[in-house]
């Protein structure tokens, strides 16, 4: 698994940047359903060219839903277990077109000291079964091997002040070229931002090579235009 001893190398320093400000695990997590490929999401195996490490704004997602207490983002939403900022949506292997393997092999539950200990970084045991099946299934067999990767890749990215953001206009280039401050060897080009419907920001996405080292972004990747004006939901209390 030379991708896997890759990560290793992908990103320097490698800094415990703890965005979760405070995070409770319980004993026991809710075990996720079993998730299968729709009929849309066909199984693709095409060769891993590069990778992106996808990382969500917290607040904003938790603006978003309807009932932060619901049983879905409960864990994230409902400050029971936590206040957090930005956390990891998933690490994607990649191709040179839009179409990325997915869905790989067959996914059984992810173990629970699996879930466990993931949950600060990803806290939906639903969503780590997700990326999981769709994603970490084309990288390795082994889930926890999966996760390790996706979280050494995750603690090594440093990010800017995002109370200073929140308080001044923003586009996505702007966005961009702080990201970049803030991570030595990676430029504004090597940044995608994604935003909602209306104009909030919701992903930073780290386009990777081969070797999990950054590298500018494809087309298709960028996401939002540099001009874009972008808003961001400040964290609560801040």
């Amino acid at each position: 698994m030379r991708w896997l001893s890759a990560v290793a190398l992908a990103l320097m320093p490698v800094t415990a940047q703890a965005q979760a400000l405070s995070c409770s695990v319980p004993d026991r997590v809710s075990v996720p359903r079993l998730e299968r490929p729709a009929r849309d999401e066909p199984v693709r195996k095409p060769p891993t060219t590069g990778y992106l490490l996808s990382m969500s704004w917290s607040p904003q997602h938790c603006a978003d839903v309807r009932n932060p207490k619901d049983v879905r983002d409960r864990f994230q939403c409902s400050g029971e277990n936590g206040r957090f900022g930005w956390v990891l949506h998933g690490l994607w292997p990649e191709t040179d077109t839009r179409d990325y393997p997915q869905w790989c092999r067959p996914a059984k539950i992810v173990p629970q000291p699996v879930l466990k200990k993931h949950m600060c970084m990803t806290p939906s045991a639903q969503l780590l079964q997700h990326e999981w099946a769709k994603h970490g299934t084309c990288m390795s067999p082994h889930p926890a091997a999966y996760f390790a990767a996706a979280s050494k890749l995750f603690r090594a990215v440093r990010f800017p002040d995002m109370k200073a953001l929140a308080a001044e206009p923003q586009t996505a280039g702007s966005i961009r070229r702080a990201f970049a401050a803030r991570n030595k060897g990676v430029t504004a080009a090597m940044v995608a931002v994604s935003t909602n419907r209306d104009g909030w920001l919701d992903e930073v996405r780290l386009c990777l090579g081969p070797r999990m080292r950054p590298r500018a972004c494809k087309p298709f990747q960028v996401g939002a235009p540099d001009g874009k004006p972008v808003r961001i939901t400040p964290m609560p209390g801040s």
